[in-house]
């Protein structure tokens, strides 16, 4: 496929997961008395994968966040040419998303970006008030579960047509356990997107949601390449 092409599917899957996912976060999850609340917020950010999965896995392989990419790479399956243009649609597209939910929510008298904007923090800023520790450990290790789901649900040997649903569902589970301590990133991207229209803390805090993701997703890729071994080889065609 064209890289073009492929570049474009991420920049649009990338927007609709910000916009989806944090856009349920800040304009439906509070509002008053009918608010999704947490659970419609988790189930939110795994419906824009699942839906995005079936548009443009064909096209990109859906990635929509540099973890995966990276996770992709260190298990074998996406080149390393590849990594560093994936990760500018990833981002440029999850800021495009934000910038959206930005001028639909400022629509609403008294909308105050500093009031957190979905964005991902630690400490104070943690919805949980879970402390940095707590955060790195919690970030590392969900995002470990999400390239290891991705890796499995992928593999050649795995049931097909399915992996889009495990991979929606396991983005779901973890945002069910991690809201709470980090409103749950497992993608730089995500979290670079809202942290650029609120500035200040959630730029400083930056930092942990791309480190803590890429480390989650490398190892996943080191371990799935000796749990899960090679991708089944090609049947061959002959003339018989």
């Amino acid at each position: 496929m064209d890289m073009a092409k492929r570049l474009s599917a991420e920049f649009i899957g990338t927007l609709w997961l910000v916009l989806g996912g944090c856009g349920a976060a800040v304009l439906a999850a509070t509002f008053p008395q009918v608010g999704i609340g947490l659970l419609g917020v988790s189930l939110a950010f795994g419906l824009t994968v699942l839906t995005m999965a079936f548009a443009i896995g064909h096209v990109s392989g859906c990635h929509l966040n540099p973890a995966v990419s990276l996770g992709l790479f260190v298990g074998g399956r996406f080149p390393a040419r590849d990594l560093l243009p994936y990760w500018a649609a990833q981002v440029l597209g999850g800021v495009a998303g934000a910038a959206i939910l930005y001028s639909i929510a400022s629509g609403a008298s008294g909308f105050d970006v500093q009031a957190g904007f979905a964005t991902n923090g630690y400490g104070e800023h943690s919805p949980g008030h879970y402390s940095l520790q707590a955060a790195l450990v919690c970030e590392v290790v969900m995002t470990f579960g999400f390239l290891f789901v991705i890796l499995g649900a992928t593999h050649g040997s795995a049931p097909r047509g399915f992996a889009p649903i495990a991979i929606g569902l396991c983005l779901t589970l973890i945002h069910l356990i991690s809201i709470p301590v980090t409103n749950t990133s497992v993608n730089p991207a995500r979290s670079t997107a809202v942290a650029v229209f609120v500035g200040g803390w959630a730029l400083s805090q930056l930092w942990l949601f791309w480190v803590a993701p890429l480390i989650g997703a490398a190892l996943a890729g080191v371990v799935y390449r000796w749990v899960g071994g090679p991708e089944p080889a090609p049947v061959p065609v002959t003339g018989d």
